[in-house]
């Protein structure tokens, strides 16, 4: 079978066919990414002829938006505050819901993005773990920067729902245009005896121009418990010295560790996203 992506256009729309897409619920699955639309109908339409298609060579559910897999872009926006986008986070269209809605598209994952002033954020310190030290990255060695978030974020998100393996050169290359937009003090490691415990990543939001006054989380995972509280609470309090005044906890699934956390350093949900799915 030829896994290519295949793209589709009408008149109003345009969308991309991934036959390799992650599998859902063990059924033959493609997802439908590169989507645009000038309005619902043109919307719905490709989404129906992206269906048909493929209801015909036996795929039986799609998953959508998506860029063939999560480590690419993928989700809709289902609830806005109106507030701009930030770095690395999905953006849709003015009808892309409502079109992806009227072809029968439900949503399958639910994820959210919230915002705290740094001085709500901190609380009491996190408490120390035997062993475990955090430290920024250096700066140095990008490459080697790579590999260790590539093999960090492989092992701790394999569990996780449409998950699929990428290659360590695909993950650089999705990566490295992103790090010229990466400030080293705000990426931190914790190492124990037996090597890296844990990695926080994290950015400015460049978006807000060339003073930004927002420290984003973008993903965060540990092998042992209570890393991760200690890497968010030194990220907040390094932030804050650095002189940012409010941080974004980027792209949490709803029923993630991460929400919870979140919730806890007083953030509030400003944004909503969803997967959504459909049965063929």
């Amino acid at each position: 079978m030829n896994t290519a992506p295949q793209d589709i256009e009408t008149d109003g729309a345009a969308c991309r066919i991934y036959r390799d897409a992650p599998g859902w619920e063990g059924l033959r699955t493609a997802a439908i990414g590169g989507f645009r639309c000038e309005s619902v109908a043109a919307g719905a339409g490709i989404l129906a002829k992206a269906g048909e298609a493929l209801r015909g060579e036996g795929f039986q559910v799609i998953l959508g938006p998506m860029d063939g897999d999560t480590w690419h872009s993928y989700r809709l926006v289902t609830e806005s505050d109106g507030s701009p986008p930030f770095p690395l986070e999905p953006v849709s269209g003015p009808y892309d819901r409502e079109a992806f809605e009227a072809s029968g598209f439900a949503p399958v994952s639910s994820y959210i993005s919230a915002r705290a002033t740094l001085d709500e954020a901190i609380g009491p310190s996190a408490p120390m773990l035997d062993g475990v030290a955090v430290s920024p990255w250096d700066g140095e060695n990008a490459q080697g920067l790579l590999a260790h978030l590539f093999d960090m974020s492989a092992a701790s998100f394999s569990a996780n729902p449409f998950f699929k393996p990428i290659s360590r050169e695909a993950f650089q290359a999705l990566y490295e245009p992103v790090l010229p937009a990466v400030d080293p003090r705000l990426v931190l490691f914790a190492r124990d005896a037996d090597g890296i415990a844990g990695f926080l990543f994290g950015l400015p939001n460049l978006a807000e121009g060339k003073e930004p006054k927002t420290a984003i989380v973008k993903t965060y995972a540990s092998r042992r418990r209570g890393v991760g509280h200690l890497l968010l609470d030194t990220f907040h309090r390094t932030a804050r010295d650095l002189g940012f005044t409010d941080v974004i906890h980027a792209l949490m699934h709803e029923k993630n560790v991460s929400r919870d956390r979140s919730q806890r350093h007083a953030a509030r949900v400003f944004r909503r996203y969803a997967l959504m799915g459909k049965r063929l």
